[in-house]
């Protein structure tokens, strides 16, 4: 079974870009259409109107783990994708790789141990929860400020939708990488009982603190991610379209339940195909706002703000340069 193959070598050993595994499975392309809603390149209402709809659409969109800000990947990023033709895993892998460099991450090597694992299957519900009972840690390391949670991990299982994701962060230290909480088994040092070690130190992370009223050393970074496609409910999409979808969902925490009816943004190219043909405005000018912003900032709210600002910039420099072509 895919999940047990899976389970037993993820993390453990390299999967190649591209790799396929079982049987393959072909994807329906179809040429978009126009369509209506948001566009953020065809919005020319200046002020606080536009701010307002930026700061909505990045309200809407994100989904930190609990108690924490919004992580990103911290160097580079390795995509693996299994159970699809060579030629779809390829383009993926590298579609994925492509929009990563784009925000300033290293695409991986190939030969890479994945960090982003997309996997095709007929029988999602299915495969899902085969793969999280065999891999339970995967999924719910223990540690706090992690994951979305229990209940949001039945919801992964157990939705409809074509595409599904399930991302895994951690508090780290900003300078270092360090994994800022404590996780199951971890042992600092020797692992020796008192007296010749000390227990609470051996079990807690170590790093090294500067206190201040306004930053903080800790920050949130992604460790992996897991994207698992349901060919059969795609709705159209093109392969275009399902690597950009692809993209966005496993560079940001995005949130599933997001409504983004209102924008026009890839994440509503299985609605309609016809909306986007692939990343839009609206999602390249998230994604480098979000690598873009000062993590250490104390407040939470501080990062989805410069987001904002983000976005708006975008709109304006977009402004800008039809004007300058108009003249």
């Amino acid at each position: 079974m895919l999940a047990l193959a899976l389970a037993a070598s993820l993390m453990t050993v390299s999967l190649g870009p591209g790799a396929a595994s079982g049987s393959e499975t072909g994807l329906r392309g179809q040429d978009p259409t126009e369509s209506a809603p948001v566009a953020l390149d065809d919005v020319f209402v200046e002020g606080r109107r536009f701010d307002n709809l930026a700061r909505d659409f990045v309200s809407e969109v994100a989904i930190p783990a609990r108690g924490r800000g919004l992580a990103r990947w911290r160097d580079g990023v390795c995509v693996g994708v299994v159970n699809l033709r060579t030629e779809a895993a390829q383009y993926i892998v590298d579609r994925v790789s492509t929009v990563a460099e784009g925000v300033g991450l290293r695409p991986g090597a190939p030969g890479c141990t994945p960090r982003i694992l997309v996997i095709a299957t007929t029988d999602a519900n299915r495969f899902t929860r085969e793969f999280v009972a065999t891999r339970p840690r995967l999924f719910r390391v223990g540690g706090g400020g992690m994951d979305l949670g229990h209940n949001a991990l039945r919801a992964f299982e157990a939705t409809d939708r074509p595409v599904r994701w399930w991302t895994v962060s951690a508090p780290v230290d900003s300078r270092t990488g360090q994994i800022a909480v404590r996780l199951p088994g971890t042992v600092n040092g020797s692992g020796a009982a008192p007296p010749f070690g000390s227990t609470a130190q051996q079990y807690a992370p170590q790093i090294s603190s500067t206190a201040s009223r306004l930053t903080t050393q800790i920050v949130d970074d992604t460790l992996r991610s897991f994207v698992i496609v349901d060919v059969d409910r795609l709705n159209g999409a093109s392969l275009e379209q399902l690597a950009d979808y692809i993209a966005f969902v496993s560079l940001a925490q995005i949130d599933p339940d997001a409504d983004t009816s209102g924008y026009v943004s890839v994440l509503n190219v299985f609605d309609d195909p016809g909306q986007a043909e692939g990343l839009t405005g609206w999602d390249h000018a998230y994604l480098q706002g979000l690598y873009a912003t000062e993590r250490t900032r104390l407040n939470p709210a501080s990062q989805q703000t410069e987001i904002v600002g983000t976005i708006a910039r975008a709109h304006r420099a977009r402004g800008a340069r039809e004007g300058a072509a108009a003249d």
